[in-house]
């Protein structure tokens, strides 16, 4: 499985992007479970304008894409899953 999270915004606002392959991984099965619920809870954040999640200023916007499927999320409200995904995905992604 492919994982990709785009991390925007912040005080610089600079975009991060990184991917990540599961495949021959021994933790594959943890992290697809993750990308799996990362996806399926939707934004996790309340919408703001245009149907963007709402972060706060200078904090930090997310795309995870997990088999053609996008969530968007924001700091702070990012579920357990997300944020363990994107951390391990901008840690370990190329």
């Amino acid at each position: 499985m492919r994982i990709i999270v785009v991390r925007t915004g912040g005080f610089a606002g600079i975009e991060r992007r990184a991917e990540l392959d599961t495949t021959g991984r021994p933790d594959a099965r943890h992290l697809e479970a993750l990308a799996h619920q990362a996806v399926e809870t939707g934004t996790g954040a309340e919408a703001g304008p245009a149907g963007s999640p709402r972060g706060v200023p200078d904090g930090f916007h997310y795309d995870i894409t997990v088999d053609g499927r996008t969530a968007h999320c924001a700091d702070p409200r990012l579920t357990d899953a997300q944020r363990e995904l994107v951390r391990t995905v901008l840690k370990e992604g190329a």
